[in-house]
């Protein structure tokens, strides 16, 4: 019974022994992180600190900054190398539904430097005073809305709104009206409104069209004047007036005098001709009139009396008296 006591006191003992040597002689980082202003409830000495939700050390005191009364000072202790940025933020974070708090490390770049052991940490945010704020915030909007809303409900208020609903109602009234004889008056001339709509239709394509046919002409224009035809007229025309100017125009005008006069005699023995030719067949035509009226009246008198040419052929030398008549 006495050595089972002392061999388990001894394996006590040394568990005791070493795990405490073991916290001891563990080296760790300090840390310290100073809080203004904000309530750090929650927290206690010995609750576990975090970086992005791992667990790197504890809390190891926590004290009032005696130079600023209304600074917190929080010590922390972190394992050995832990690696926390120049521009690391400590935020106090809420542990469950248990109302404990914890300080959280977070943020901090790759490209910033690394915090040396014994500095301070940036004081980051408090989920109370955010909270905290929150509330102070919906608050006043809060009262705000019941200032508003005490203000709506006065009697002089009230009146102004139920004469304004009255005359948004006449309103709706009057324009309900006006929609129904407008529909009644597009009812009426529905046609002509189609009518309309496709007549100025087909305006609306004319004048596309024509604005089409004048940038077509337009188009041409320039490139008649950005061509060589425009500068080949003028060349041409410049041409004739330095050969009018160098010819002789006297020389000219006689000779254009000359073929006039010719012309002119030639004008006048054709006209002449034609009126000889214009009697001759004028004596033509009252020749060939005449014969016309003979073979007429001859026709006429044989079909009164057709015994005429049988007696003609049997009596030729003898006068027939119905052509006397």
């Amino acid at each position: 019974m006495g050595v089972f006591l002392l061999i388990s006191s001894s394996i006590l003992l040394f568990t005791i022994i070493f795990f405490t040597a073991r916290k001891l002689f563990e080296k760790e980082d300090i840390y310290f992180v100073a809080y203004e202003n904000i309530s750090v409830s929650g927290l206690e000495v010995g609750s576990k600190v975090k970086y992005l939700g791992i667990s790197v050390g504890t809390i190891r005191d926590i004290i009032i900054d005696p130079d600023n009364v209304a600074s917190v000072i929080v010590e922390l202790s972190l394992k050995h190398a832990t690696p926390i940025k120049e521009d690391a933020q400590g935020d106090i974070t809420s542990l469950g539904i248990t109302g404990l708090k914890t300080i959280e490390i977070r943020g901090g770049s790759n490209e910033a430097a690394f915090l040396e052991p014994g500095s301070y940490i940036q004081p980051g945010s408090s989920i109370t005073e955010e909270i905290t704020g929150k509330a102070e915030i919906i608050a006043e909007k809060a009262e705000k809305v019941l200032n508003n809303l005490q203000t709506f409900t006065e009697p002089e208020n009230l009146n102004k709104i139920t004469e304004l609903a009255e005359t948004i109602t006449i309103l709706a009234q009057q324009a309900n009206a006006t929609i129904v004889k407008i529909d009644t008056v597009i009812s009426e001339n529905r046609y002509d409104i189609r009518h309309t709509v496709s007549s100025f239709k087909d305006i609306t394509d004319r004048l596309d069209q024509s604005s089409i046919m004048l940038l077509a002409t337009i188009d041409r224009i320039q490139q008649t004047v950005e061509s060589d035809t425009l500068d080949q007229i003028l060349g041409n025309v410049r041409d004739v007036s330095v050969a009018l100017k160098e010819a002789d125009v006297n020389a000219l005008i006689e000779n254009v005098t000359t073929v006039a006069s010719q012309t002119q005699e030639l004008l006048k023995k054709v006209d002449s001709d034609l009126d000889q030719s214009s009697q001759d067949f004028s004596e033509s035509i009252r020749l060939l009139k005449m014969t016309l009226e003979n073979l007429l009246e001859t026709s006429r008198k044989i079909n009164d009396n057709p015994s005429i040419l049988i007696r003609g052929l049997n009596q030729k030398d003898i006068p027939d008296e119905d052509l006397k008549d």
